[in-house]
């Protein structure tokens, strides 16, 4: 990937040579001078989430919102352990609540709690994965957050297109995920009978 990457600055900054040297070096700082007041506006907002979550992990809020999510998370999971419930839980309600990467910590956590011990990933982890991916936003904060940096007149505007965007994703997401791993036990059970 990083190889990737590279060929892109690379091209990127030939055809900007060639299309308008004068403005290459220019461009080239006024851009690392974006990122970097982008990533320190968003620094703030990062802060404030993993904040919230250690909050969460030192309150035994966890437990709670294990619970209250474990009718779903049964649903999509199966029987999974208390451990492995709480993390996915955790990571579920961030998630739904837009906090992007702040929420990764959680996702880690949850994928390693669902590890078998193989080295290939399992139908929990991968249903994990998508709906981590997919992530139902009720309130996309991240996105929000950006788009109030940017100088949006309405950064909220975004609330509703983006739960609407995000429910079809997961719903499709957990479909193709079910139907996946159903068309590869039913094979499995084929493959058994002969």
């Amino acid at each position: 990937m990083d190889k990737i990457w590279l060929a892109i600055m690379l091209l990127s900054l030939i055809f900007l040579l060639f299309n308008s040297p004068e403005t290459a070096l220019t461009s080239m700082i006024t851009a690392s001078g974006s990122a970097v007041n982008l990533a320190v506006k968003l620094l703030a907002v990062y802060a404030v989430w993993l904040g919230l979550i250690e909050i969460v992990k030192r309150t035994e809020l966890s437990r709670k919102l294990s619970s209250l999510l474990s009718p779903l998370i049964d649903l999509l999971f199966g029987k999974v352990d208390n451990k492995a419930k709480d993390y996915i839980a955790m990571n579920m309600s961030f998630n739904m609540l837009g906090v992007g990467n702040a929420a990764t910590p959680t996702g880690i956590k949850a994928f390693n709690a669902l590890q078998d011990g193989s080295d290939k990933a399992t139908a929990t982890m991968v249903m994990l994965l998508v709906i981590n991916t997919t992530s139902i936003q009720l309130l996309p904060t991240t996105i929000i957050g950006m788009r109030v940096t940017a100088g949006s007149a309405n950064a909220t505007d975004i609330i509703m297109p983006s739960l609407i965007a995000t429910i079809i994703s997961t719903v499709v997401g957990v479909i193709f995920v079910k139907l996946i791993y159903r068309k590869r036990k039913l094979k499995k059970n084929k493959i058994k009978t002969k």
